[in-house]
């Protein structure tokens, strides 16, 4: 795994920062990207003194629009070849469309879509060029049901991550290059208190980051094109069933499991 460096983004918590230590532990250096500088040094030093590794922190917002070209340019400007791209970072947001704040839905967009498909513009022509690469996209199983009322824009989005994903996993057949896009089901993360969805039904029974980002980096390195993770039995009968309950049945479900229990 040496020379094998992965770029994570949104790797200062969560299924980001497992991921990050499942490859440290695979030997395998790593570009690690999220706002929080600090948890990243923190990282930063956790895996290179246990896995003797080199782990290359960039400290980014990436919900600007420059963020991802920004990030291309200190990837070069430091001579890294990045093997694996792994586009972890994004949030959701609880709420009717209507009364949530415009600039948060904006950022959101910018963050789940805009900038994933932009890194995956910067550094896929390099990893044709040579055939080799491998991406992993964490999208959900939001992307799964025709929509989601309480957190409409977040579904919308991770429809367009798992979308794009077998979109250009279509393109890329013959080569070696692989897209692979990871769908948990509600994971034991920051992202429930951040969006507001630690107090509905749907987290009340939620997988660990760790077995979520080992199924995602397993499916990864296999080449798969997708991975459904992280979900409990009844979760994955009624995504199974999807294809066949009406959407207006499907979409009244959602927003029961996504209100607010008081």
């Amino acid at each position: 795994m040496k020379d094998k460096t992965a770029l994570i983004t949104g790797a200062s918590s969560g299924i980001g920062r497992e991921l990050a230590r499942i490859h440290a532990k695979e030997g395998g250096d790593l570009v690690i990207v999220a706002r929080s500088e600090d948890k990243l040094e923190q990282l930063k030093k956790e895996l290179e003194d246990s896995h003797s590794i080199r782990v290359t922190v960039i400290a980014k917002d990436l919900t600007r629009p420059q963020a991802a070209q920004e990030i291309f340019g200190a990837v070069k400007e430091a001579g890294i070849e990045i093997e694996y791209l792994i586009n972890n970072a994004g949030f959701g947001g609880h709420g009717l469309f209507h009364e949530r704040s415009w600039d948060e839905e904006l950022a959101m967009i910018q963050l789940n879509v805009v900038t994933l498909a932009a890194l995956c513009h910067l550094f896929l022509p390099e990893m044709v060029r040579r055939d080799r690469g491998r991406i992993l996209n964490v999208s959900s199983t939001a992307s799964l049901p025709p929509g989601g009322p309480m957190q409409s824009v977040y579904f919308a989005t991770k429809h367009f991550v798992t979308a794009f994903s077998y979109g250009i996993a279509g393109e890329l057949a013959g080569t070696q290059v692989t897209v692979t896009a990871l769908m948990p089901g509600a994971t034991e993360t920051e992202f429930a208190a951040t969006s507001g969805m630690d107090k509905t039904d749907l987290f009340k029974d939620t997988a660990s980051a760790r077995s979520v980002a080992q199924d995602g980096y397993d499916a990864m390195m296999a080449g798969k094109l997708d991975v459904v993770s992280g979900l409990t039995f009844a979760q994955g009968l009624m995504m199974k069933s999807i294809p066949f309950t009406p959407k207006r049945m499907i979409l009244k479900q959602i927003r029961k499991m996504q209100e607010i229990q008081t």
